[in-house]
């Protein structure tokens, strides 16, 4: 479904990614893990077009998206929660919704409410809050909105870039509870979390980045997979 390969991406002078190279099939749930600074969030923008890549091949559901602009990739079923949520100011939490029907030009009006009743159903806070400032929510509750933002979109897959930050331990479960229900849904998701003891519950498999690139995958329900990947983190 994704499929990047040797892919290199420069801040100015910076190289940042060193010719990183990954594989997503359906329904699977990729953890990208790794200190800070090593290079995750700039893969995930890569991904979601809001980075250009240096050099590289970067294809999706058979199609090269290397040069298409960060709203075609979007139209075409990749949706990004970025690190900073980015709740728009001075819109209710439903008029934050309704912006991620600009992924999907086209959708009846009759579409657009009942996509947002099921999404209410799964988010029955932002049912709740609905005609709140998106701006006045809790942490967490603005981290479901900028989930909930993209999922009204109907994304083929999802780009969440360190969902729980900074959130309380009550608010990380019901974030890392979302992932595993998205997961039995099918999504395919890649993850960059910081939290790799509840984030290794929830993904399939997980790459380990440092200084730009790929020093360690394995699955995460083999065993010997993830003593690797705690040992490689410990270091």
């Amino acid at each position: 479904m994704l499929e990047l390969r040797d892919i290199h991406t420069h801040y100015g002078l910076s190289h940042v990614l060193q010719g990183i190279s990954l594989d997503l099939g359906k329904g699977e749930v990729l953890g990208l893990f790794g200190r800070n600074g090593v290079g995750k969030t700039t893969l995930i923008k890569t991904l979601a077009g809001w980075v250009v890549p240096s050099s590289g091949s970067y294809r999706f559901e058979g199609q090269s998206l290397l040069g298409v602009p960060s709203d075609l990739i979007c139209r075409r079923g990749i949706g990004l929660v970025p690190e900073d949520r980015r709740i728009f100011p001075g819109l209710s939490v439903q008029e934050n919704l309704a912006l991620g029907f600009m992924q999907t030009p086209g959708v009846s009006r009759a579409q657009q409410t009942r996509k947002l009743d099921s999404i209410y159903l799964r988010f029955p806070k932002l049912a709740e809050r609905r005609k709140q400032l998106g701006t006045t929510l809790s942490g967490g509750e603005q981290q479901m909105l900028a989930i909930a933002r993209v999922l009204v979109g109907e994304p083929k897959l999802l780009l969440i870039d360190e969902p729980t930050e900074g959130l309380a331990p009550m608010i990380v479960d019901e974030i890392f509870d979302l992932i595993r229900l998205l997961r039995q849904d099918g999504v395919p998701i890649v993850l960059v979390e910081q939290n790799v003891h509840r984030a290794i519950e929830v993904v399939t498999r997980f790459c380990v980045i440092e200084r730009g690139k790929i020093v360690l995958q394995g699955s995460a329900s083999n065993p010997l997979h993830c003593e690797s990947l705690f040992s490689q983190l410990a270091v």
